[in-house]
């Protein structure tokens, strides 16, 4: 009998941890080592970043069927300015969709009166833990948060029919930007009714 991919995965055993410490902290960042032994009694040494555990989000808003926003902000990892979908951590005690709104509302200065969860990726998950759920935002009102953001977010509008020049674009290159367009996309085209939804 054929044995289906997400039965396989579910009755993998995972590793056992048989030690885990913090071996280096800085003010955003914990380095943990791990010390596994595996089913087959290989033991190893992993070290991981460990996140918040509340993950975070990243928007894709759409003022109307033809258009929806994305932001050009400065990323100190790659020390330039990239152009990408609205993100920001969950705080604590908040959901997906209050911690979509909110970020909304800081960074391109509306809010969203429905919310569509599309999927929760994995950032490099051999050795970083964090969660990042894409979310598609509709029924936009403006409305403004004060951010935490060094200068003022450039918001740029971008027609959904230009999504193969977006991907060419030399300032569009975060994996989960480029993940969350594709993923956007599928939706909206196999539910074009979406927006004649009201919240």
């Amino acid at each position: 009998m054929t044995q289906r991919h997400d039965d396989k995965h579910h009755s993998k055993q995972k590793p056992q941890i048989l030690s885990a410490d913090i071996v280096a902290q800085s003010r955003l960042f914990k380095i943990e080592q791990l010390e596994l032994q595996f089913s087959n009694g290989e033991q190893r040494t992993y070290e991981r970043m460990r996140g918040s555990g509340r993950g975070a989000v990243m928007i894709i808003a759409c003022p109307d069927a033809e258009h929806f926003y994305l932001i050009r902000e400065y990323c100190a990892g790659t020390h330039d300015y990239q152009l990408g979908f609205p993100k920001g951590l969950i705080d604590p005690g908040e959901d997906i969709v209050t911690a979509a709104n909110r970020e909304l509302k800081e960074e391109i200065g509306f809010g969203a009166g429905r919310f569509v969860q599309l999927k929760s990726l994995a950032l490099a998950p051999g050795y970083f833990n964090a969660t990042m759920h894409i979310v598609l935002a509709f029924d936009l009102y403006a409305e403004s948060l004060e951010g935490d953001e060094p200068e003022p977010l450039e918001l740029v509008r971008w027609s959904r029919n230009e999504s193969t020049a977006l991907l060419q674009q030399a300032d569009f290159t975060e994996a989960r930007s480029v993940a969350a367009l594709l993923l956007a996309q599928q939706y909206l085209e196999a539910n074009p009714d979406v927006f004649k939804q009201t919240a």
